[in-house]
């Protein structure tokens, strides 16, 4: 897995255009003060006793208490590495990942799953904005 984690003062999309066809319809929607996890699912994170999901969660929480925040959004971005897990294991993965997140407190979400996205983001110049991991 490997995650591009942003601290945002605003992060917002609008769906541009659908590319799984079993996906439901999706809306424009913004979040201030947000941690957003953008997430790359390859196939060895669906593998029985893989870490990846703990530490995401791990992860995201860890960057959300650094900015006193309680909002994480998983978009699922898959342009960080070669391989690619299967779109629906992926997002099985993502939804757990939000499950625990919510479970532990944070208001988290996902971006539309199966869509290309028009994005906005306003991010500060702070070396916390802006995280890379590859777990």
């Amino acid at each position: 897995m490997r995650v591009l984690f942003w601290y945002c003062n605003s992060f917002s999309w609008v769906p541009a255009v659908k590319t799984l066809e079993n996906v439901p319809e999706a809306h424009p929607a913004t979040h201030t003060d947000t941690v957003a996890a953008f997430v790359h699912v390859e196939p060895a994170d669906l593998i029985s006793g893989s870490q990846g999901e703990t530490k995401l969660v791990k992860n995201a929480k860890w960057l959300a208490r650094k900015w006193n925040i309680k909002t994480v959004v998983l978009h699922s971005f898959t342009h960080l590495a070669e391989e690619k897990a299967d779109p629906g294991e992926a997002q099985k993965l993502l939804d757990r990942t939000q499950k625990r997140l919510e479970t532990a407190g944070y208001d988290t979400c996902q971006t539309p799953y199966g869509y290309f996205l028009d994005l906005k983001l306003d991010a500060p110049g702070h070396p916390l904005a802006r995280i890379y991991k590859e777990f």
